[in-house]
């Protein structure tokens, strides 16, 4: 007879965050409150299939408290895929904090789920639900925008390159991508960078010099806002085929105007050649 969870709809309740042991999953409810970490009233709630789940542990915590934690399996969860390891331990999604008064509670748990786990090693695709869009946020540099299907960087005058500048701004369909690399705002050189398919366009080393790139600066591009964007565009890349790019929306005049100006005064200040500012003024003219 297979392992079953003795009281199937149970809640374990902890800090920022409660359990709920279903037959199949685990549904973590995260609280909305001004001490609960930004990143988990992003998420909001998350069910989590079991077969999801390769571990559970139980472990002391600080202050008096023990730390139930299930451990996803390599490529079940697009959110832990996109953080490549960088989240902090306590923004950690898959961590219950409880008091140490819980501990032989919390031990129950942990035992019923191990005897219900089945699964192990890497996923072969995602199993937890990517965070739902649209999406956006704002780098230190330009303006990130999904729509399910294509991403948007809209590059700000005050912060972004002259080489993104004279790319100008940039539209991806997800079949033209082949990942995304996330770089944490909390280290240095965050930045969240597309991948492309095409791997003849050589991407520049320097985030602020890629056009498929926005970078992070202080309060720009904060974890709960650029993390769950990167996760939402990861699970699309993982589940399209390529397709053409999509071209790129008309813009608005006064925009084009605007880009015009500051063109002239790249050029100006000679960060701009003579024909570089002529061949990008006669793209951003044609657009009109």
């Amino acid at each position: 007879m297979p392992h079953t969870m003795s009281r199937m709809g149970d809640v374990l309740a902890g800090l920022h965050a409660a359990w709920e042991f279903e037959s199949d999953s685990v549904l973590i409810r995260y609280e909305r409150g001004i001490r609960t970490p930004k990143l988990f009233q992003a998420l909001g709630e998350r069910r989590v299939p079991l077969e999801a789940i390769a571990g559970v542990t139980l472990t002391r915590g600080k202050r008096g408290t023990v730390v139930l934690r299930v451990e996803p399996r390599p490529g079940a969860d697009p959110l832990m895929e996109a953080a490549a390891g960088q989240l902090k331990e306590n923004v950690d999604p898959y961590r219950l904090v409880l008091p140490a008064e819980r501990e032989v509670l919390a031990e129950y748990y942990a035992d019923e789920l191990r005897g219900l786990l089945t699964e192990s090693g890497p996923a072969e695709r995602f199993l937890v639900q990517p965070p739902e869009g649209p999406l956006s946020f704002k780098a230190y540099d330009g303006k990130a925008t999904f729509d399910g299907r294509t991403v948007n960087f809209r590059w700000f005058w005050t912060g972004a390159s002259s080489a993104k500048w004279k790319a100008g701004d940039q539209t991806f369909s997800v079949g033209e991508l082949n990942g995304v690399e996330w770089r944490s705002p909390e280290v240095f050189e965050g930045h969240l960078r597309l991948l492309r398919r095409d791997t003849a366009v050589a991407a520049p080393s320097q985030a602020d010099l890629d056009p498929a790139a926005v970078v992070f600066g202080l309060g720009y591009g904060p974890v709960h806002e650029s993390l769950p964007f990167a996760a939402a565009v990861l699970a699309a890349v993982r589940t399209s085929s390529p397709v053409a790019a999509v071209p790129a929306p008309r813009r608005d005049p006064a925009d084009i105007a605007e880009r015009i100006r500051h063109l002239g005064e790249l050029h100006q200040a000679g960060l701009v050649t003579d024909e570089e500012f002529s061949v990008k003024k006669a793209e951003l003219l044609a657009e009109l």
